[in-house]
């Protein structure tokens, strides 16, 4: 891990939370493996911070159930199972569902009623996001992809305007990439193994369509969970140990 490279003097409360950034990004990259274990003492000297803008760090990663406290030794990088990914996948898709029955509920026989005129703005810039996420797909760039689909997929989230909803949707993309990427790292082609649908969503809600929006959504989701359960059987089918069982419960 490198330094934060935080310029000029901080609060603590901004170091916190860019110390919980730059973690998550670690363990987004790969670069913390599930499973690996670190004090406070350690972090705080790679970052060249005191140890309270760091244990307050971790314990955020904790929260989000990113990191897990072990008792007498530090933290550990949490290792999804793929029984934890189904699950992260449902409550996902359960929740999408709500927000797009409500726009089916909006959206009236003469027409479509999501989105108005400030919705499309936003959507215009949710757009150049999903170009960017298609791009990085398309090339097999993933740090890329991962860092434009959590902007794409918040933003687009935060249009139903329910700030709640929008985090714990936030919050399950993060940990659903951060099981996803122990699998896709050990891959030497990454084009044919990302979604890519992102502008097409885009345009069905440009148009109202809620229930082209909402089989996008489904795709993405059953695109997302084949993946991990194939690449989690041929892992384990040649013999090699499965990081995502057994510490992800």
């Amino acid at each position: 891990m490198g330094t934060t490279g935080v310029p000029g003097p901080v609060t603590r409360s901004t170091l916190r939370q860019q110390i919980a950034e730059a973690l998550r990004d670690e363990v987004l990259a790969g670069r913390l493996h599930p499973g690996q274990e670190f004090t406070v003492k350690e972090i705080a000297e790679q970052y060249g911070v005191s140890a309270t803008p760091v244990r307050e760090a971790l314990v955020d990663l904790s929260a989000q159930e990113l990191l897990e406290a072990v008792q007498h030794r530090g933290f550990r990088v949490r290792a999804f199972s793929v029984e934890d990914f189904r699950y992260i996948v449902q409550a996902r898709a359960l929740i999408s569902d709500g927000m797009f029955l409500r726009l089916a509920a909006r959206s009236g026989s003469d027409g479509p009623g999501f989105p108005d005129t400030a919705e499309t703005a936003s959507l215009v810039a949710v757009r150049r996001r999903g170009e960017e996420c298609q791009r990085a797909a398309h090339s097999g760039e993933l740090s890329v992809l991962i860092g434009y689909d959590l902007r794409y997929w918040r933003e687009l989230s935060g249009l139903f305007g329910n700030p709640y909803l929008t985090d714990f949707l936030h919050r399950l993309r993060v940990q659903a990439w951060v099981c996803t990427v122990q699998h896709l790292r050990r891959l030497a082609d990454l084009r044919a193994h990302m979604w890519a649908g992102h502008t097409a969503l885009v345009d069905a809600l440009v148009r109202g369509d809620a229930a082209e929006s909402q089989r996008l959504v489904a795709e993405s989701n059953t695109f997302s969970l084949d993946l991990v359960e194939r690449l989690t059987a041929s892992y384990s089918a040649d013999g090699s140990r499965n990081p995502g069982r057994g510490q992800g419960g």
